[in-house]
């Protein structure tokens, strides 16, 4: 059965050549998930959909789907491209790499895709709430795919905890190595980072929680901005 979507909601993941002048697409949308798309003459000197298909610009794609694969029918523009650079385009392909590792195709996720805007629109911002837009868009993702942290109501902010995958936060002792700090906990379940500490226990207990879902391949993203780093450290 061949389905036709008009105007839907929708970021690039991902682009690639195909044959001579078409693009492979992978896009997240709001109401379908992601999906794949082949734009064909994408690439070409004179479509209108050159400049238009890039990543962290809001887009409302058409498309028509009859298997794998569906056929781009057109694209408009829904705001203004967000321009990214030094380690924040970093940060934007690292959300775009997640969800390409952690997200099935055509499993629509309206709160994810709301998500995901609301943390690329913050990208830009001060350091604090660039790194606060990953943690919940992190947090998000994970409660999305069946796998949401266990952060109870009785949580104690003086106590120290281990954190058990199936169980949640076990009491730790004060001087516990890896523990994570009780207010840490508080803040990521209220979704408030407001101090250093909470922002450190937030990014370990998350990316333990992600790396137990990425399995053993390692995301690229975060290893191409360690290279950076030690280039531009070295130079």
């Amino acid at each position: 059965m061949r389905a036709r979507v008009t105007l839907e909601p929708a970021y690039l993941l991902n682009r690639r050549p195909y044959s001579d002048s078409s693009l492979l697409l992978e896009a997240i949308t709001r109401g379908h998930g992601r999906i794949g798309l082949v734009a064909r003459g994408a690439r070409g000197a004179k479509s209108k959909l050159r400049g238009l298909l890039q990543p962290f610009a809001p887009l409302l794609l058409s498309w028509n789907a009859s298997g794998e694969l569906a056929t781009l029918s057109a694209a408009e523009a829904a705001g203004p491209p967000l321009l990214l650079a030094g380690e924040r385009v970093f940060f934007g392909w690292y959300l775009n790499e997640l969800l390409l590792r952690l997200l099935q195709r055509q499993d629509a996720h309206a709160a994810l895709f709301d998500a995901y805007a609301l943390a690329v629109q913050q990208l830009p911002g001060a350091a604090t709430q660039a790194e606060d837009a990953l943690r919940m868009f992190e947090k998000t993702l994970l409660a999305e795919i069946g796998y949401g942290l266990l952060l109870p109501d009785d949580l104690d902010a003086a106590q120290r905890y281990h954190y058990d995958a199936d169980a949640g936060p076990q009491p730790a002792a004060s001087d516990a190595p890896q523990a994570y700090a009780g207010a840490s906990l508080i803040a990521l379940r209220d979704e408030r980072l407001a101090t250093a500490e909470a922002r450190r226990d937030a990014r370990r207990l998350l990316r333990a929680a992600l790396a137990a879902q990425l399995g053993s391949k390692p995301l690229q993203t975060p290893l191409l901005m360690r290279e950076m780093r030690e280039a531009q450290d070295a130079g």
